[in-house]
């Protein structure tokens, strides 16, 4: 296998110049629509790569049994005898592609023959990635594009697996070399299946495969949190959704159904993780509160408030249907007038709508039928804003319970950053069609800049700037990641900025400190969002410092 060093570590593979790769096909799996995936035992006359987002299952690869885990990707080669299945998808889905590897030394006939005994592609099995959540955005890109009636937008989905190839090679590795993070990573879905029952620490060890103490300290280090607290947030967050049903359930019935058997050590636990007693959580959840604008549904989200409306053109209502229970959301037109109209008839408890979005007409519209909360744009002080909003809805103990927990992450990820990514010089960059902007402290640079204390190559200022290149050489950069939007995604990854001379001079992009992501949802500013920046932060460079 070729190998190229990066970093003190090295990409996967680095394919001859002569081999290409060609998608063809997607299949996609999720809650939303056929939930089961299954594989009949057959020959594979294309190579496979499996990205599982959610759900579990296993396939026997030539007689070997190889479990399938959420968060796991796979390759298998043509010739291989394959069988298999998957179940439980969530919203986040399950993606199964084929391609071909090309060899262009030889004709097409040669090349199909050869792929089935020349390693040309060696990659084989499970390989573990550090940034999961971008691995399946690029997959649900290339299956958008792929499925379009236009030749440019397909053309366009074979750009999207040639940047999901690359993520691969240079970002994962294979799972044996991780034997300790796969077998913790196994034991936290475990958790996540087994939450019912009654765990102890011995027990998770053994399906670790390690000894208890070691276990502790090793589940502590990679999560945060000591296993115990996990399975505690976990089973109270089940909780939560069955109560948001708004069922005939009793708080007894909804503690037997967690795992836990005393009522008074269950209350307990709720008001520590809730903020609030599970009655007043009940009460709490039967609010109706509508988002008018899809930008504010973030905040709501911290809050464990899912809407009762919001509008269609939304790529989040699976999430918060599945993560809490509401599956009975109003979904709003995007035509202002109508949208009024629907939130008259509806008569929700609450609206909460975006102050730099919504008319001096609206905001009054919006008033006459339900209080009404506008929150900031691109605030600097998210936190006030986000106590500001619970505050207005009467929800003050879950922020503030909400922000004790983002503030204990935040440190267990500053002391583990502490000491290797702390003294270097970071610069944060946003390519836009417009070009590349740096990204200032009214974005998600408080998160890198004040929560992580990461050290800025330049002041950071309030507002994102324009920066040339040149500039960018100018300066002492040690690390660079850059955040670019759906539209240049493709053109920065292949064919744009990574292959301009100016870019590759640059020392931290010449010595493999330069990372590109796709800006996704990371460049919204609220507390919902940063958390889990926090969470993409330590999955990207926990084994890169």
């Amino acid at each position: 296998m070729s190998m190229i060093k990066q970093d003190g570590g090295s990409f996967l593979y680095a394919p001859p110049e002569d081999v290409s790769f060609k998608l063809e096909a997607v299949d996609v799996r999720k809650k939303t629509n056929r939930s089961d995936w299954e594989l009949s035992l057959q020959f594979l006359n294309r190579y496979m790569m499996l990205v599982v987002a959610s759900g579990h299952g296993a396939l026997t690869v030539d007689g070997q049994f190889i479990e399938l885990r959420e968060g796991g990707i796979y390759f298998w080669a043509p010739g291989q005898l394959v069988e298999g299945a998957l179940r439980h998808m969530d919203e986040r889905g399950f993606f199964a592609l084929s391609f071909r590897v090309i060899d262009h030394r030889r004709s097409e006939e040669e090349t199909r023959e050869g792929e089935k005994r020349d390693a040309l592609f060696p990659l084989n099995g499970e390989i573990l990635a550090m940034s999961p959540i971008s691995i399946s955005v690029l997959c649900e890109r290339i299956q958008e594009h792929l499925d379009s009636s236009e030749a440019l937008e397909r053309f366009r989905a074979q750009i999207f697996f040639q940047e999901l190839l690359y993520r691969v090679f240079s970002e994962a590795m294979p799972a044996q070399e991780k034997g300790t993070e796969a077998a913790l990573d196994h034991v936290k879905a475990y958790m996540e299946r087994n939450y019912q029952q009654e765990l102890t620490i011995d027990q998770l060890a053994k399906v670790a495969g390690i000894s208890g103490r070691h276990f502790m300290r090793l589940f502590k280090k990679r999560f945060g949190c000591s296993a115990i607290d996990y399975l505690t947030i976990f089973r109270i967050g089940q909780a939560q959704q069955l109560m948001r049903m708004g069922g005939p359930y009793r708080l007894k019935d909804i503690a037997r159904h967690v795992g836990y058997h005393d009522d008074a050590y269950f209350r307990r636990k709720f008001k520590q993780i809730s903020g609030i007693p599970p009655a007043a959580f009940m009460k709490n959840s039967r609010l109706n509160i509508a988002a008018y604008h899809p930008s504010v549904i973030w905040h709501l989200l911290a809050l464990r408030a899912a809407p009762c409306a919001a509008p269609a053109e939304n790529p989040w209502t699976d999430y918060y249907q599945r993560k809490f229970g509401a599956d009975r959301v109003l979904a709003l037109s995007g035509e202002s007038a109508r949208r009024l109209e629907e939130l008259q008839k509806l008569a929700p408890d609450f609206i909460i709508a975006s102050a730099s979005e919504v008319s001096a007409e609206e905001e009054a519209a919006l008033s006459a039928i339900a209080p009404t909360f506008l929150v900031a744009a691109r605030q600097r002080d998210w936190r006030s804003q986000f106590k500001q909003l619970a505050a207005f809805l009467d929800k003050m103990a879950e922020a503030e319970a909400w922000l004790a927990r983002y503030e204990r992450k935040a440190a267990f990820i500053r002391a583990q950053l502490r000491g290797t990514m702390s003294s270097e010089r970071l610069m944060l960059l946003k390519l836009t069609g417009a070009g590349l902007e740096t990204i200032g402290l009214r974005g998600v640079g408080t998160v890198f800049y004040e929560d992580l204390n990461l050290t800025a190559a330049s002041g950071p200022g309030e507002d994102d700037r324009p920066i040339t290149l040149q500039q960018l050489a100018e300066m002492p950069i040690d690390r660079i990641l850059m955040f670019a939007d759906e539209a240049r995604s493709d053109a920065s990854a292949g064919q744009g900025l990574n292959v301009s001379e100016g870019w590759r001079s640059l020392p931290a992009v010449r010595e493999g400190r330069a990372t590109i992501i796709p800006a996704y949802l990371w460049l919204e500013h609220n507390a919902f969002t940063n958390e889990m920046l926090l969470d993409e932060v330590w999955k990207l460079w926990q084994d890169r410092a």
